[in-house]
């Protein structure tokens, strides 16, 4: 199966502290103004439990939880998930730009950010359910879903439990099933959190998901950002509970029923998703291709910003 390999590029200077951290990146947070250029109106008939304002909404789901989302541009729908720590404002620029040709959806997932912090046992088909719904309550039949990390955990759910509603899928720094790595890391983290608290967690967050180098070129940058992602911390527990669900996970048995057109893409230097789980994705599920970048570490969504936009947008506008 074919595999693009890209070239080193731009953007190292975008600000990553973890994509398990709280918030938007650190240097998204100056950029967080609305762009009214790429705004759309909601969908008729769309089931909306609050508008905040254009294209900010929160979406009741079926046990009253609240789901916070943001609809922008036009033009196919395109739905951006983000990992672990589930907050929209991951994306950074990338959602601005991906609205030049798509009505790109962003939401927080529960338990994170904006939305309802329910204190509930989590699971990537919960998430995948909830996601589902603000699917059906927009009014979408059918969208693309490009999902990082956990939020490509939850695509494969929905490519396989309802492949009706999933267009082409984009697997970002992800994986079918944990191994003993990843289950190792992620026990070190939930000890981190529990036994020396939130702190601790962002700085080893802070290793765990950048490169040597980047750490190297960005260790003030790390100190100013860590500070201000204290204060956007939820609820332990929550996350602890959200990190029992995603080494939970395990699709392997069932991704040859994925008939969405497939691309997974990762950064050969990701220490969190090594890119030998994209390369399983690309064996396991028929047709899928991949494209590996050179570098950027689990974050080169925003560290290769215009590199993953445009491989992206290739992929789902070619016919």
């Amino acid at each position: 199966m074919p595999v693009g390999v890209a070239s080193s590029g731009a953007g190292r200077g975008m600000l990553l502290v973890t994509t398990c951290s709280w918030g938007p990146h650190p240097l998204n947070r100056a950029k967080a103004t609305i762009d009214r250029r790429f705004m759309v109106r909601f969908p008729p008939g769309a089931n909306i439990a609050n508008r905040l304002g254009d294209g900010m909404a929160l979406f009741k789901l079926r046990d009253g939880a609240e789901l916070y989302y943001e609809v922008h541009g036009s033009g196919p729908a395109l739905f951006l998930v983000a990992g672990l720590g589930g907050d929209g404002r991951w994306w950074g620029d990338n959602v601005s730009e991906l609205a030049k040709n798509f009505t790109v959806v962003v939401h927080d997932h529960r338990g994170t950010a904006r939305s309802s912090l329910s204190r509930i046992d989590y699971s990537v088909e919960q998430m995948a359910d909830d996601a589902l719904q603000l699917i059906e309550g927009l009014g979408y039949d059918k969208v693309h879903w490009c999902g990082h990390s956990t939020g490509g955990a939850m695509g494969q759910v929905l490519a396989i439990e309802h492949p009706a509603r999933i267009d082409r899928l984009v697997l970002s720094a992800t994986w079918a099933k944990t191994d003993a790595f990843f289950r190792r890391l992620f026990e070190v983290r939930s000890l981190m959190l529990r036994e020396l608290g939130p702190a601790a967690y962002l700085k080893s967050s802070a290793l765990a998901l950048n490169s040597p180098a980047w750490v190297r070129d960005h260790d003030a940058d790390l100190v100013a950002a860590e500070a201000k992602a204290l204060d956007a911390i939820p609820v332990p527990e929550i996350v602890l509970s959200r990190i029992a669900a995603i080494v939970a996970h395990d699709r392997r048995a069932q991704l040859q029923k994925v008939a969405a057109r497939t691309l997974a893409v990762c950064a050969r230097d990701d220490t969190v998703t090594p890119l030998y789980f994209t390369e399983e994705l690309v064996r396991l599920i028929p047709g899928a291709r991949a494209y590996v970048l050179p570098d950027g570490g689990h974050a080169y969504p925003n560290v290769h910003g215009a590199e993953f936009r445009r491989v992206m947008t290739a992929f789902l506008l070619e016919s």
